[in-house]
């Protein structure tokens, strides 16, 4: 492949729903470039993006995928990104490396939740975007309707740049809006141009009013002379269009099939006349002294780098996809990571399509390259020139909080997944595993329960490991309510040195819950020794950490040491501990110990109409709706407090609820007493795993 300059690239990642065409778009958009001769499809296996076995075993994309395509002497680097919000991360990835965005819409489907969700991705981060409908070759579809339905979603920033000819159900070609052209397809992709037919008239002249009208918007020169009733020229309408998708602030709609490329080729073009060049926009790094660098895309400047994607293939290795912000990057270059504080030669370059790679000798400013197993590299790391201390911002990106406790199934292979794991967080940002050690427990955290299940495959399938998923434990705590008063006596005789120790003790609540224990000592007369008050107070610190009750760390205790005896043969350290730790055990059951909950602070955005069915699930689950708050789009924030046990499964329940566009985030807030019926089942069920 050609080395291409600045000016000549668009970066563009496709988003949208699962399932909604993106693969298959991209399969034609490269097919259209002369990547392959024929076109893969998904439920073949065979696409170009869609190389994961996983992927081709479930039909859906999982990972962002790069496929470069020369067009018309320039490039396209198309970022295939996965719909399901499971894989949420990838989205992000591509939308870092992107200079626009195209949403799928699926004709059938219609205004989905992904496309929803992408269109708010590309609000965030202030992306261009086009919307591509595809499927306009599957019968009883009706292009007024979808472009209807998204008005009413995104607004009159929307509007249509070609109508589809269809003859029956058969799409046949296609009229070009703002060239009042109709062309019809032929093979390949190619077209001829044909009069608009009488069965098209009707819908152009609706898409031409709507797109006059989106126009308009654009100045209140066109304004004014909108309502005035005047015409605005091609190279009027061109223009405008060129200034608002740039700025984010129109979406030209493009209609096909992206099974036969039919229209692709149209907005193909488009990707030039209407979304940047990586030079017209900004790339901003910090310095270390804190003051910008402005890296825009500009060859002339110093070499800087961005990772945005890691890939680690257990069969080709592992790749670090970047984005190079300024200079031009060149084979065997020796490059700084800012955060390891270490320079590393760069080797070969190369671009990579889906898993294949072609070596480049270069790579200019604002293009999509990878570099070859640096050791070091991770996503988000910037490299660059030795002396040009600069940091791109990492993009701040969805948390996962669906979590799942993850047992190894094989003895002796825990080796083995801590480093599968470890590779596969390298590849997905939104993957990690805590270790709970509180709760001698492993944890697997994802953005959703599927995303969880695709873990435990690929580690099969890739790394020949195998983990099995369970219900976490909760992190339950113990405490008491009233005070009670003990005599502990521990006296052992075996011959030779016995062992005694006695301690009077009174235990109470310290109403500090941040603290396990407080001791205090109150002898009078020294009838324990002072030497063994460390000894009294190590039973209590042992015996805190697993309590009477059913074995959970004990919080909020005060111990208080005030009497006792002691033998001047047969006291030692360890007799007085023994005693201690038997006054505990039973002077914490006398004084009314209950079990304290995690309690977390759960805040869920969702449109309004979802807002009483999201408050009633919450109070199900034994939740506290503390606050509502209506922010921008239409949708309300719920705050609410909710015991930890309560929210397993809550992902699923969300999307289920509010058709997949809720989101949640979970954060832990403080610990109270959990209700008996909660209580007396933990109890009887930590006696039971230890009669087990």
């Amino acid at each position: 492949m050609n080395v291409y300059k600045t000016e000549d690239i668009r970066n563009v990642v496709l988003l949208g729903h699962g399932s909604s065409g993106k693969t298959t778009l991209a399969e034609s958009m490269a097919f259209l470039g002369g990547l392959v001769s024929r076109m893969g499809t998904v439920t073949s296996g065979n696409t170009i993006s869609d190389f994961d076995k996983e992927e081709q075993k479930r039909g859906f994309s999982m990972g962002l995928s790069v496929i470069p395509i020369e067009w018309n002497k320039k490039k396209i680097n198309v970022l295939d990104a996965p719909g399901y919000f499971d894989f949420v991360g990838e989205a992000e990835q591509g939308l870092s490396a992107a200079d626009g965005a195209v949403i799928v819409v699926n004709a059938k489907g219609g205004v989905q939740t992904g496309a929803i969700k992408a269109w708010e991705l590309c609000e965030k981060y202030n992306t261009p975007r086009m919307i591509f409908v595809t499927g306009m070759d599957q019968a009883d579809v009706d292009f007024e309707d979808i472009v209807s339905a998204l008005k009413d979603r995104f607004g009159a920033k929307v509007a249509p740049v070609v109508e589809p000819i269809k003859e029956g159900e058969k799409l046949t070609g296609y009229v070009d809006v703002i060239e009042g052209k109709g062309y019809k397809f032929l093979d390949a992709g190619k077209r001829e141009e044909i009069g608009i037919p009488d069965s098209a008239k009707a819908g152009f002249e609706s898409c031409h009013d709507s797109l006059m009208e989106a126009v308009a918007e654009t100045s209140e020169e066109y304004m004014e002379r909108y309502f005035e009733g005047e015409e605005f020229s091609e190279e009027e309408i061109r223009s405008a269009l060129k200034t608002s998708v740039a700025e984010g602030e129109m979406a030209p709609i493009y209609v096909g099939a992206g099974a036969t490329a039919h229209g692709v080729r149209p907005m193909m073009n488009d990707f030039f006349a209407y979304f940047p060049a990586p030079n017209q926009t900004k790339a901003v790094g910090k310095l270390d002294d804190g003051s910008d660098y402005e890296a825009d895309y500009d060859d002339t400047k110093q070499k800087s780098v961005y990772v945005f994607k890691t890939m680690v293939d257990p069969f080709i290795g592992k790749y670090s996809m970047v984005r190079v912000k300024s200079g031009v990057i060149k084979t065997d270059d020796v490059l700084y990571n800012q955060r390891t504080q270490n320079s590393e030669k760069v080797g070969k370059l190369y671009l990579l399509q889906g898993n294949k790679t072609i070596e480049v000798p270069e790579l200019h400013s604002g293009d999509i390259g990878a570099f070859a197993k640096l050791n070091d590299a991770k996503t988000g790391d910037t490299y660059a020139e030795k002396g040009l201390d600069v940091t791109y911002p990492v993009m701040d990106f969805t948390k996962p909080y669906t979590y799942k406790r993850y047992i190894v199934a094989n003895k002796g292979e825990d080796d083995k997944v801590s480093a599968a794991l470890t590779r596969m967080m390298a590849e997905d940002v939104t993957l990690k595993v805590v270790n709970d050690s509180a709760n001698r427990q492993q944890l697997l955290y994802a953005v959703g329960d599927q995303a969880l299940d695709i873990v435990v495959s690929k580690l099969m399938s890739r790394y020949k490991a195998e983990i099995k998923l369970e219900e976490p434990k909760v992190a339950f705590k113990e405490t008491i309510l009233k005070q009670s008063d003990v005599d502990s006596k521990y006296k052992k005789q075996t011959g030779g040195h016995g062992q005694y120790g006695h301690v009077k003790m009174r235990f109470m609540p310290s109403e500090d819950l941040n603290t396990a224990y407080v001791f205090e000592e109150q002898v009078v007369g020294g009838t324990v020794p002072r030497n063994y008050f460390p000894a009294v107070e190590k039973g209590i610190a042992e015996g805190v950490l697993a309590g009477p009750l059913a074995g959970y760390p004990v919080v909020g205790l005060k111990a208080v040491l005030y009497d006792g005896s002691y033998h001047p043969v047969d006291s030692s350290e360890q007799a007085f501990k023994t005693a201690t730790s038997m006054a505990l055990k039973d002077g914490f059951m006398k004084a009314n110990p209950v079990l304290l909950e995690p309690i977390m602070n759960v805040k869920v955005t969702v449109p309004n109409d979802y807002t009483g069915s999201v408050m009633g699930d919450l109070n199900t689950r034994r939740g506290r709706v503390l606050n509502m708050n209506g922010i921008a789009g239409g949708k309300t924030v719920v705050e609410a407090e909710v015991p930890e046990m309560e929210m397993f499964g809550y992902c699923t329940v969300l999307r289920s609820m509010t058709g997949g566009i809720g989101e949640y985030e979970v954060n832990f807030d403080h610990y109270e007493q959990a209700p008996r019926d909660v209580q007396e089942k933990e109890v009887a069920k930590r006696a039971a795993e230890k009669d087990e």
